[in-house]
């Protein structure tokens, strides 16, 4: 069991395959084991070893804490892959058989607080993100609605516009705009949800009342 040489290339690559569906040596948490390995690496893999990498930096970020961080540091030849051969020089005799096996005790309960303290995190977090509010994405369109010509019953035209109602569209305030020739066009400002009214609906819609609009166009359109 072991990694072999951490100083090594066959070492780091070791390392970077046992790391490549794990977060951490042991457990589900940072732990004494973590900061054991991260001691002999000394210094970040290459870039191309990037789980060992990714542990690398995540571990480093723990240095000030390392101290409180749970488990007991044990030999480095206690952690890694269970086919390798511990290249540590703290292989022995029965007696280092029996520390494992105190050791191993010690790690089930570990792993079962450890175990304990990702579900808690998990359950915060769903919690946390349950409760977040949905961010609606929304738009401040200013449009332009055109008469036939001068005789149009302008403020028929308006009441026109505004009986279209949708959810997630709000009008807001209106002007008349000369265009020339005595002819007036309306200026209407509203806010829409993006997800729920487009510019291709409310043309359709306005468009729909024929007798007094000749056409509309979007004049200016920002989001919110």
């Amino acid at each position: 069991m072991g990694f072999g040489d951490l100083k090594s290339s066959a070492g780091l690559k070791l390392l970077n395959d046992f790391l490549a569906d794990k977060s951490y040596i042991e457990g589900y948490v940072p732990s004494q084991a973590d900061i054991a390995v991260f001691e002999v690496v000394g210094t970040p893999p290459p870039s191309e070893l990037f789980h060992a990498l990714r542990w690398y930096n995540h571990i480093k970020s723990y240095e000030k804490q390392k101290s409180s961080l749970p488990g007991v540091k044990k030999a480095l030849g206690k952690y890694g892959p269970a086919d390798v051969e511990d290249a540590t020089g703290t292989g022995g005799d029965g007696k280092d058989d029996d520390d494992i096996d105190l050791f191993g005790s010690d790690e089930e309960e570990e792993s079962e607080d450890a175990k304990r303290l990702r579900e808690e995190r998990l359950a915060q977090y769903e919690s946390k993100k349950a409760k977040k509010p949905t961010l609606i994405a929304k738009s401040s369109l200013l449009l332009d609605v055109k008469p036939w010509d001068d005789e149009t019953d302008m403020a028929k035209l308006e009441e026109c516009v505004r009986s279209i109602q949708a959810d997630g569209l709000v009008w807001g305030s209106s002007k008349l705009v000369p265009v020339g020739y005595g002819i007036k066009k309306l200026q209407i400002q509203c806010v829409v949800e993006d997800d729920k009214v487009g510019t291709d609906m409310l043309e359709e819609k306005i468009t729909a009342f024929e007798d007094f609009v000749q056409s509309m166009d979007v004049a200016a359109f920002n989001k919110i």
